[in-house]
């Protein structure tokens, strides 16, 4: 096992050495034994037969030592015998020319230099040298095939990246996981705020990272796998980042999607590579996010034994059951989707603990508000407690959007500071969008739409279990609402009664009840307040046991709790047609409870409809103030 850990580490370290060895032995042929041969090659004359050459033009020039002449010719590159090969080839239709040496002795002789000038023969203290066999080859053949091999490898480059997926095909199934180094997450448990148990539970698998020594002698064992499961923008990935920056060790990020290839086999072989990569590595962590991609359940039926992701899948299980876990090999798996996961990925020995990353209480949001507040100049007196109660549900992701809204707001309205009302506007714009004031709404629609929005936040403050208004604005928003009341709880709540669903619903229908009665008319604007309450009803009688009708009896399923609300039915059409009736029971009785209550407090409503209407926004505060004012002063009377 270890000898083939060190194979890959060594051999480009013997390629080196061998390659130093050819490049030193070339080296000596071209300097020693090569340049003797060429020099083999000089021809020696007599001084008669130089002297002729030199007459009839032959000679181009000379050079001359105390006893020797040594000369050369020109000899057209036709019939030079080294001109071959690639280069030669690629140069055959020009005129270079070649030369030939000779030599001859040195006699005295007056007349020489008289006759090398009429025949126009230069003088040089340097003889020409030849190329040698080995420049040749390495001119006309080695150089020649370099270039096109880099031309190829260029063009194959850009062939593979306009391809895009196909180029990855042709990969052959290396991963593409993304590799950090020890310190290069840059993340620790003090940048993940608001998951105090998840990351009491991942801290075990640090602490065995750092001491493994402490759980070898009790003879306890890593587990092998965690998956992280909640909600999109709980921060399961930035946990997965922390136990990696906290245990100061390799980490291994790739997404589920990138071992889905279009070729199938593929992501099995880059399965393999992942685990081979990491077991060279160890101790380390390996992150799979969205896990699901891969992870589903295999249909028994059908031609499924030859998918691909089922190939992947089976890999994935294989290796995971492969490698030895005292190497401090971790992997980490995060899914919002945890139903559809196969079973055989999630029994004990592969993913070993499954870790809740849920939605922030109201003590995290306001701990993940102060960590991303770190980032932004914030002003000195910013509520935190109070964001907090205003972002109920919302996730880790949502609450730094809202700090960045924020700094935004506070950027455009030329401040250094983010305050509190850059805050409660970010709340806003996360929650309905942003202002606006040129939507072109008439005066008529505004008076309606201000009646709505105090028809709802009468009814509630008039019941004894709702949640306190905090806010009443009729400004349009971009998500296409033209008003709305904001409810704020006090104090984080669990748990809802049968009471309080009831005045939810009652307070939903407020809106609509309150048009009906000024107006004698109702208009499309209660919508998303019909939706509500409808869904809520339906949920206390099929889910909640809230009905006299059918009691505690399971009527529907969730599909799947951290994306969507959506719901089957699990009943007889009849009992669906029951379900039906019951809900609409439970929505017109609360209607007519709402508008029993406007009735009831008709002069409030006519003045703080007046006072929204004019004013456009008012607060929790101000709205009370006028409702607790005694029916005697004179602004009670008055009406629109």
């Amino acid at each position: 096992m270890g000898m083939k850990n060190d194979e890959p580490k060594r051999t480009p370290k013997r390629l080196l050495y061998y390659y130093g060895i050819i490049l030193l032995v070339t080296l000596l042929l071209n300097a020693l034994v090569i340049p003797s041969i060429a020099e083999r090659s000089i021809t020696e004359v007599t001084y008669d037969q130089f002297l002729s050459m030199v007459d009839s033009g032959q000679v181009k020039g000379l050079s001359r030592t105390s006893d020797q002449i040594t000369f050369w010719t020109e000899t057209p590159a036709k019939d030079n015998q080294n001109s071959g090969g690639l280069f030669g080839a690629l140069t055959s239709g020009s005129q270079a020319s070649d030369f030939t040496l000779y030599k001859t002795g040195l006699w005295p002789d007056e007349t020489l230099t008289e006759r090398l000038d009429k025949a126009g023969v230069s003088f040089s203290e340097a003889i020409p040298t030849r190329a040698t066999p080995l420049q040749n080859f390495i001119m006309n053949w080695v150089l020649p095939i370099l270039m096109f091999v880099a031309i190829g490898q260029i063009l194959s480059r850009m062939m593979m990246k306009r391809m895009g997926g196909m180029g990855n095909a042709m990969t052959f199934g290396k991963s593409n996981a993304k590799i950090y180094a020890e310190t290069e997450t840059g993340k620790t448990f003090a940048d993940v705020a608001g998951q105090e148990e998840a990351k009491e539970a991942l801290k075990e698998i640090v602490d065995f990272l750092h001491n493994p020594k402490k759980y070898a002698d009790i003879g306890a064992t890593l587990p092998k796998g965690a998956l992280l499961v909640g909600p999109p923008g709980t921060g399961k990935t930035l946990l997965a980042k922390a136990v990696a920056g906290e245990a100061h060790v390799p980490f291994f990020s790739i997404s589920g999607s990138e071992f889905v290839e279009m070729f199938v086999g593929m992501g099995a072989a880059k399965v393999r590579d992942l685990f081979k990569q990491a077991n060279e590595k160890a101790p380390c962590i390996v992150f799979i996010d969205e896990i699901d991609t891969i992870g589903k359940k295999r249909d028994s039926g059908g031609f499924s034994g030859n998918d691909e992701r089922e190939q992947t899948l089976n890999q994935l299980l294989t290796e995971m059951d492969g490698f030895d876990g005292r190497k401090g090999v971790v992997i980490l798996a995060a899914t919002n989707r945890p139903e559809s996961l196969d079973k055989a990925l999630l029994r004990p020995g592969r993913f070993d603990r499954r870790i809740p990353v849920e939605l922030p209480d109201l003590k995290g949001r306001v701990a993940i508000l102060k960590v991303h507040a770190k980032q932004v100049k914030i002003s000195d007196n910013v509520d935190f407690d109070a964001i907090g109660r205003a972002t109920s549900g919302a996730s880790g992701a949502e609450l730094a959007n809202i700090i960045n809204e924020g700094a935004l707001r506070a950027v455009r309205q030329g401040r250094s500071v983010v305050t509190q009302a850059d805050l409660e506007e970010s709340v806003e714009v996360v929650i309905a969008g942003y202002q606006r004031k040129d939507a072109g709404v008439s005066v008529d629609e505004k008076r309606i739409v201000s009646y709505h929005e105090v028809g709802h936040a009468l009814v509630a403050a008039c019941q004894s279990h709702s949640a306190p208004v905090h806010k009443i604005t009729i400004i349009p928003r971009t998500s296409g609402t033209l008003g709305y009341t904001m409810q704020v709880e006090e104090g984080e709540r669990f748990l809802m009664s049968r009471e309080e669903a009831l005045n939810k619903i009652a307070t939903l229908t407020g809106g609509r009840a309150a048009e009906e009665f000024m107006f004698h008319s109702i208009t499309t604007g209660a919508a998303n307040d019909i939706e509500q309450a409808t869904k809520l009803a339906r949920a206390m009688v099929t889910r909640y046991g809230m009905s006299d009708q059918f009691g505690m009896v399971a009527l529907e399923t969730v599909n799947n709790p951290y994306l969507s609300a959506d719901t089957s039915m699990t009943c007889s059409p009849e009992t669906a047609r029951l379900v039906d009736e019951e809900v609409i029971r439970i929505v017109r009785e609360q209607y007519e409870r709402a508008m029993e209550i406007l009735k009831e407090h008709a002069g409030k409503l006519n003045e703080i409809a007046a006072y929204l209407l004019e004013r456009e926004t008012i607060t929790g505060e101000e709205f009370m103030e006028i409702l607790n004012r005694k029916p005697e002063e004179p602004e009670t009377e008055k009406g629109i």
